[in-house]
């Protein structure tokens, strides 16, 4: 069976060792700070993992959170496990905005307004940055 996500890195690449990586999503251009938290190697669900790498990938989590807070300053952070289009573990860290196009709902929901957030210069690499400063 092809996964996606164990052939390509599924985004912009923000950073990444030998059991996870961070990917600036590219192909939602209405939420610009949206990040996935992708494990390296292919499992569907969280206890398929060990505890200590469970820990490790919830790390990973939060130190994306916490970039993505530092750099864009969100009324709040989305995060999503979902997987039920893509079954390889990995987790959505979504920056919120009282005036993004879906706020309050999810961003898989329904749309309350026309446009989304205009795309910040230089976003990528000051989460890079961020993400190098916590790591």
């Amino acid at each position: 069976m092809s996964c996606p996500l164990c052939e390509m890195q599924g985004g912009e690449v923000l950073w990444q060792d030998d059991f996870c990586r961070i990917i600036l999503v590219t192909d939602t251009p209405d939420y610009p700070g949206f990040c996935r938290v992708i494990l390296n190697h292919h499992a569907k669900e969280m206890t398929d993992l060990t505890p200590q790498d469970r820990t490790r990938l919830m790390e990973a989590v939060w130190k994306t959170e916490q970039a993505v807070r530092d750099t864009m300053q969100p009324d709040k952070i989305n995060l999503a496990s979902l997987g039920n289009v893509v079954p390889h573990l990995h987790w959505h860290v979504i920056p919120r905005f009282q005036n993004d196009r879906h706020f309050p709902n999810p961003i898989w929901g329904e749309a309350k307004r026309e446009t989304g957030r205009t795309p910040l210069p230089m976003l990528a690499e000051s989460l890079r940055i961020a993400l190098q400063s916590i790591s």
